[in-house]
């Protein structure tokens, strides 16, 4: 990155040091980032906190950033913290929400997984070009149509991803491919084309998940292969 570009997003994002409004960051593949606070890593790189904790952030290079606005949050209530107020998980915590609504919807959680990935890569406050919120990456009609009362909530959006997603594994008969078709582009799309429709992005959707649930699927066999052959030679 130039040093003028590198000035620019710099100043982009300096202009709203010291104010405690947070941020909304949108980076240049398109996802929004409500962060609470950052911190300048180097001279390319920053580190978004997704809420008021040190545990809850992610690295972004300068470059990735296309903009960076200031928003009120809503002061929380006398002993409540701000994350409470905002719907927000820790982060380390989004994977054990995964396990358990997984488990609930008995859907394969490593599936789940590698859709939660590939919507929003963990992040609770992502929002696409589209509107498109949180980690399964709800559009607000959908939302609403799940019960999903807050799409940032880390439990609701799973809970309403989960469901949709559940309903069109069995509208397609389980048909992994179609299922994520119609996530990414809407079951209109794929039963018109009666397959994947013929769009770039949602072919390259479907391609990643299923790849990834693969090499999921395979580590996971590997490592209880390893343990039983450990438990075998005691």
């Amino acid at each position: 990155m130039s040093w003028c570009r590198a000035l620019a997003v710099a100043a982009l994002l300096g202009a709203f040091a010291g104010a405690r409004a947070a941020e909304r960051v949108t980076l240049r593949n398109g996802f929004a980032v409500m962060c609470d606070h950052r911190e300048t890593l180097d001279a390319e790189h920053v580190r978004l906190y997704l809420d008021a904790s040190s545990g809850s952030y992610m690295d972004v290079p300068l470059a990735n950033i296309a903009a960076a606005e200031a928003e009120a949050v809503p002061l929380a209530p006398a002993g409540k913290p701000a994350a409470a107020v905002q719907g927000a998980a820790p982060q380390d915590s989004v994977d054990s929400l995964i396990q358990s609504t997984g488990q609930a919807h008995g859907l394969n959680i490593d599936l789940l997984r590698s859709v939660v990935n590939a919507e929003s890569g963990g992040h609770i406050h992502a929002v696409s070009r589209a509107g498109a919120q949180g980690l399964m990456q709800l559009m607000p009609t959908t939302a609403r149509s799940l019960g999903v009362a807050d799409s940032f909530a880390a439990d609701q959006n799973l809970r309403g991803g989960t469901d949709y997603l559940d309903s069109l594994l069995c509208r397609y008969h389980d048909d992994l491919s179609l299922a994520l078709a119609a996530y990414n582009a809407g079951p209109g799309a794929v039963d018109r084309y009666h397959g994947v429709p013929p769009y770039r992005e949602t072919q390259l959707y479907v391609a990643r998940i299923i790849r990834e649930f693969n090499r999921r699927t395979l580590l996971a066999q590997r490592s209880a292969s390893a343990t039983a052959g450990a438990a075998a030679a005691r």
